[in-house]
């Protein structure tokens, strides 16, 4: 076990703790991004899938691993983009994971934020959440309140990525 002063944040190795700080800052920024817009409790699985898409999007388009933050309103209308509905985040996000997966394979180096990353998109890919049904016939009988309209299970991803969006424009 590691004492402490003797962590690391640069994983130069020597068996020394890594600490995965760009997936702690792009987690950081989603969070801020999501609680500013005041859309969900924090609390709820509907935010925590918004947030980790969101922090997926912004962990996985900083390519230069360089986000600071001064940088971040320069990326909004990047991520704006890539959570827009006609993109296909859901394959950007595979493809630059792959991506990711391979470079710290080839430099046999660990990749506690890969890691981290990995585990949000397994948890917005397998879970599912009760949502309201969008493609639903209008009109199919009356609806007393928003909670007693059709509801279908749907993939975490599929909430929490418009959310996020939702969050970016309201910032």
């Amino acid at each position: 076990m590691l004492h402490r002063g003797q962590e690391s944040t640069d994983g130069t190795g020597g068996g020394e703790l890594t600490v995965p700080m760009a997936w702690l800052y792009a987690e950081y920024i989603a969070d801020e991004l999501l609680r500013s817009g005041d859309l969900m409790p924090p609390t709820s699985f509907e935010f925590r899938a918004g947030r980790d898409a969101l922090a997926l999007t912004v962990f996985l388009s900083d390519t230069d691993g360089e986000l600071s933050g001064i940088q971040v309103v320069s990326q909004l209308e990047t991520w704006l983009s890539l959570t827009a509905y006609d993109q296909p985040w859901q394959d950007w996000v595979s493809e630059r994971m792959a991506a990711l997966t391979a470079e710290a394979v080839a430099a046999n180096t660990p990749a506690p934020d890969l890691e981290l990353a990995q585990a949000a998109w397994r948890w917005l890919e397998e879970t599912e959440l009760l949502a309201p049904d969008l493609n639903a016939v209008p009109g199919g009988g009356p609806v007393v309140g928003e909670d007693e309209g059709p509801k279908v299970w749907t993939p975490a991803w599929q909430l929490g990525l418009p959310l996020g969006h939702l969050a970016i424009h309201l910032f």
